[in-house]
């Protein structure tokens, strides 16, 4: 466990290129020389029809047991024990999961109500133009693409593992260049990659139970096909009203142009079912000139430009849209330690509040490592700076789809 944690950190430090390129929209000559692939783009074959019925097919799924790396669980630093909160910041929370700090154990699991993950992983396709192979999308059978996939799952996809089943695909992703450059061929890789999410996740929605809660999850290129999946392949059929939340982390949406267009609302509240949360982590004294200024110059799901308005900012300590919470009701906080052997669920670490803009700023935050984005930008660490309360945050929104629908 100590080793797959290593491992983990080690390659959190990667993100820091998919970060860069693929949330910011950098588009600097330099970085668009050397990740945005010379070569046509070349449509790909489609998948056979029963494609995931393979296991092979799925990083995670039922079946897999200890290999399953979305059922990674840290341990927790016993010396770090949140503080006592005050009454008005337990009314601020006081419909979030009563969990605390504590260790998951088999009775928190039994009281869970049976849900299932849907889960698409970041990019993890980075190659560059010194390679020799640069495709606008990731072959599958991709070594290294899928070996840092599924690290990734592991510390991003881990806060999910109440869950009575977890699936995370593989799929064709698109390379990192195609988030930095106007080409054609950007769009048609994004394309292509979302057809592959959009075919596992038919077979995910056919092999699990037909009354079971759905949890859609994923970070950064990850929810931009959730998000698309919600639009396409959600919007107006029964599967819609089994969606007890859609954790759309580390990709800006807007709240006039992308929001209202999507079939479920924004999360206003920290009880409540079918809805959508999402977020952006940057310091207080961060800079998300970089993160905001192509975004809000590209289209919206609505056609038109997203301009000046706000993101969607759902604080993850909270569970309450455009909120603000001290450091003390962070129930945990995946730290890596000095040498990088192991980590540690830290409580009290970080607070968070969402800004005027949207983006939800941590204050001056701990060291996490290297990843960290020019702009003191946080998108690296967006879910392991609140993993425990994410953790306890799934579980509330279950219980109350749960209620509603019994």
């Amino acid at each position: 466990m100590v080793r797959a944690f290593l491992y983990f950190i080690a390659t959190m430090i990667v993100l820091v290129i998919i970060g860069l390129f693929a949330l910011n929209y950098w588009s600097d000559k330099a970085t668009e020389i050397a990740f945005v692939p010379n070569t046509k783009f070349v449509e790909q074959e489609a998948l056979a029809e029963n494609a995931y019925a393979d296991p092979d097919m799925w990083y995670s799924r039922p079946g897999i047991g200890t290999n399953d790396p979305a059922r990674y669980q840290p341990a927790i630093a016993e010396t770090q024990n949140p503080l006592p909160r005050s009454e008005d910041e337990r009314t601020l929370v006081e419909q979030a999961s009563e969990a605390g700090s504590r260790r998951v154990t088999a009775d928190d699991e039994q009281g869970a109500p049976p849900f299932a993950v849907f889960f698409v992983h970041p990019t993890s396709y980075i190659p560059t133009n010194l390679d020799r192979d640069i495709q606008w999308n990731a072959k599958l059978g991709n070594k290294e693409a899928e070996d840092r996939a599924t690290l990734f799952l592991r510390g991003l996809a881990s806060p999910f593992n109440r869950a009575a089943e977890i699936w995370a695909p593989k799929y064709r992703q698109a390379t990192v260049g195609a988030f930095i450059t106007d080409k054609p061929e950007a769009e048609q890789a994004i394309d292509a990659a979302y057809r592959d999410v959009e075919q596992s996740f038919d077979y995910f929605l056919e092999s699990v139970d037909k009354d079971r809660p759905i949890i859609l999850a994923g970070h950064s290129q990850g929810s931009l096909h959730l998000l698309r999946l919600l639009r396409e392949r959600i919007k107006g059929r029964p599967v819609e009203n089994r969606i007890a939340a859609v954790y759309a982390v580390g990709w800006p949406i807007s709240i006039d142009h992308d929001l209202p267009v999507l079939p479920l609302p924004a999360c206003e509240r920290a009880n409540e079912a079918g809805c959508i949360l999402s977020w952006v982590s940057f310091a207080d004294d961060g800079d998300p000139t970089q993160l905001l200024s192509r975004y809000r110059a590209s289209p919206g799901f609505d056609g038109e430009p997203r301009g000046n308005g706000a993101i969607l900012c759902v604080n993850p300590i909270t569970g309450f849209a455009n909120s603000a919470a001290p450091a003390d009701d962070n129930k945990g906080t995946l730290v890596p330690s000095e040498d990088l052997t192991s980590g540690e669920l830290v409580a009290g670490a970080v607070g968070a509040r969402c800004d005027e803009q949207g983006i939800l700023r941590i204050g001056d935050p701990p060291e996490m490592g290297s990843a960290v984005l020019p702009g003191r930008n946080y998108h690296v660490y967006d879910i392991p700076l609140f993993w425990r309360n994410l953790q306890d945050d799934v579980v509330t929104r279950v219980r109350e789809w749960t209620a509603a629908n019994s």
